[in-house]
């Protein structure tokens, strides 16, 4: 029987948890802020993070603009507990990551590129 498409979306985030011990969580989030697809622990509410991260990705998106920065790829977050990373998915939908804050960035931003171009193809 054939997945269905949020299934697959389901599948691949946990592939890239899978991939990298430091990522906490994941989601996929649509750019008016509602979820579409998420690897959350118990206790993250699913809502407010598809709802801040459309609104953090919108406003990244201006200040790009505004500053000749060209077209926004990503915004990064550090807290003093890990990172928040965004990644636009095509137009309409956005890759949120929660990483530990010993995490290497490197082969996080690696892994969420490779997850990205799986996304494309399935949002």
């Amino acid at each position: 029987m054939a997945k269905s498409r949020t299934e697959q979306l389901v599948e691949r985030l946990r592939e890239l948890q899978a991939s990298s011990g430091d990522v906490e969580a994941a989601a996929i989030v649509s750019v008016d802020g509602l979820s579409i697809a998420s690897s959350m622990p118990p206790g993250i509410e699913e809502d407010r993070v598809s709802a801040m991260s459309a609104a953090m990705l919108s406003l990244g998106e201006r200040i790009s603009n505004e500053l000749g920065r060209g077209m926004l790829q990503q915004v990064y977050i550090k807290g003093e507990n890990g990172y928040v990373i965004l990644t636009s998915v095509g137009e309409e939908a956005v890759l949120t990551v929660m990483a530990r804050r010993e995490a290497k960035l490197g082969l996080i931003f690696l892994d969420i590129g490779r997850t990205v171009q799986d996304l494309e193809a399935l949002v």
